[in-house]
């Protein structure tokens, strides 16, 4: 093995960390990446059938929070949050989970869209929750028969990803392919190439990454979610996964543990943080999602939004890569989320909800999901 490969492993877990967004993509040929292979196959219920392509949302630390009450009698789902897959140190007003959340409904919608289904949504049917999520349903989805045409964004669903490495530098996104990501909705969605500013991004993000290392609560959150090795991952198939062959050696002879991991003074942690100023600095150009507002519902919409976003870079050979630590909201980071809002020019009561990196790189195999079963209440 060479030593830079060894030492770039070694790393990884100091790199994933902090990552935000969604969990790292690490693993391949196991049951914890069966749903992406198995959606739309295994059941032949409407409901089921479009709920097994929506756990293959985007969301923040792989959580997976949704819970699904089904009816398919009556055609309908009731969408709930699991309330212990929150993230209050790094999250602490659930507005991270809540944007998942959205990218789960929009590819129910798209999912159901594809069979031929309509879905029409009663958002916080039993009332909106206040400072946190509480245990009452986000929404309730009914299904009815529809003539509308599927929407060709579906067909991106399974190759959607979270791309959490360096770009490629002598490959610049074109002002055509950045028109392209900013038609998926005009009114929220921005995006930028120019040098200046996307200097000046690099450093916001970079700064807010080292603020949410070194932060002893918010790096243990995401310590506390990691999973190590093809065991862990299978039995957890969430949270923020270390796995394939590399890792299971590394693992075994004590090369990585979640202590170094959480140590700022190992040099896990200091290789993990090498790796992650490289992927900042290789990054050619930023979108960013704004809200008018900052209610659940712009939060719920946002993550609609971001979802086809998402999917359109996917449809476009764009990879794109969640950055949302200068977006959240405990007290040290609010000089940075302070400073990213005044640096994109907007103000209160606009709020943007997702900043991500956008470049080109290879392919990125899947994350972890657990399987529908598991999701569904009844």
């Amino acid at each position: 093995m060479q030593r830079r490969n060894f030492l770039r492993f070694v790393g990884v877990g100091g790199l994933v960390v902090a990552a935000g967004g969604t969990g790292c993509s690490l693993v391949s040929g196991s049951s914890a990446a069966a749903p992406w292979h198995h959606a739309g196959s295994v059941y032949k219920e409407p409901v089921k059938r479009a709920l097994s392509y929506a756990i293959l949302s985007p969301n923040p630390h792989n959580r997976q929070p949704w819970l699904v009450d089904v009816d398919e009698a009556a055609g309908t789902a009731v969408l709930y949050c699991q309330l212990d897959r929150r993230l209050p140190d790094t999250d602490p007003f659930d507005r991270q989970i809540l944007v998942g959340l959205g990218a789960f409904s929009e590819l129910l919608r798209l999912a159901a869209l594809q069979d031929g289904y309509a879905v029409s949504a009663d958002w916080f049917p039993e009332g909106l929750p206040a400072e946190r999520l509480d245990a009452r349903p986000i929404a309730r989805f009914s299904f009815s028969a529809s003539q509308e045409n599927p929407d060709p964004l579906f067909q991106q669903v399974l190759k959607r990803r979270s791309t959490k490495e360096p770009f490629h530098v002598d490959q610049p996104v074109s002002l055509e392919t950045l028109a392209s990501l900013k038609a998926i909705n005009a009114a929220t969605i921005s995006a930028s190439a120019e040098p200046d500013l996307v200097v000046r991004l690099r450093d916001l993000a970079w700064q807010g990454h080292q603020i949410e290392s070194l932060t002893p609560r918010t790096m243990q959150e995401s310590i506390d979610l990691m999973r190590i090795g093809r065991d862990e991952i299978e039995a957890s198939p969430d949270g923020i996964d270390l796995g394939g062959p590399l890792m299971e050696t590394l693992s075994f002879v004590g090369a990585i543990s979640r202590e170094q991991l959480a140590d700022p003074a190992s040099s896990a942690f200091a290789q993990g943080m090498d790796m992650y100023r490289e992927i900042h600095s290789a990054t050619p150009a930023y979108a960013w999602l704004t809200s008018a507002g900052n209610s659940r519902l712009d939060q719920l919409h946002a993550g609609r939004d971001y979802v086809r976003l998402n999917l359109q870079a996917t449809a476009l050979g764009v990879a794109i890569h969640p950055i949302s630590q200068t977006l959240q909201e405990y007290p040290e980071m609010a000089d940075l989320f302070t400073a990213v809002h005044a640096t994109l020019g907007v103000s209160k009561p606009s709020r943007i909800q997702m900043l991500v990196r956008v470049g080109y790189q290879t392919f990125t195999p899947a994350s972890p999901r657990w399987p529908l079963g598991t999701r569904l209440i009844s």
